[in-house]
């Protein structure tokens, strides 16, 4: 496969199909590989990591409802609300 992702594959991940979403609320996510995060409520991050600069500036801030972060997450810890994680639908973590 091409080293970009097809429109097919692009929808299949926005929509949550292929296995690759999670819903979570409080309990820990680790070993994680998010692409995006996405809070349909409003929720309060306890901890989060990843590889974007100054991640853990997010740690006990109030995400309000519908907000969507979109930066590569490792592991994310909510204190409350609800969490929707994305993984690439195909493995392909470089695409």
């Amino acid at each position: 496969m091409s080293t970009f992702d097809t429109d097919n594959t692009l929808l299949f991940e926005m929509l949550g199909k292929g296995g690759g979403t999670e819903v979570f609320t409080t309990a820990a996510q680790t070993s994680k590989d998010f692409y995006c995060v996405h809070f349909p409520v409003e929720s309060v991050i306890a901890s989060i990591a990843g590889d974007a600069a100054n991640i853990t500036a997010l740690n006990s801030k109030t995400m309000s409802a519908g907000t969507t972060l979109f930066l590569r997450t490792t592991a994310i810890t909510l204190t409350s609300g609800i969490g929707i994680g994305y993984r690439e639908h195909d493995g392909n973590a470089s695409a």
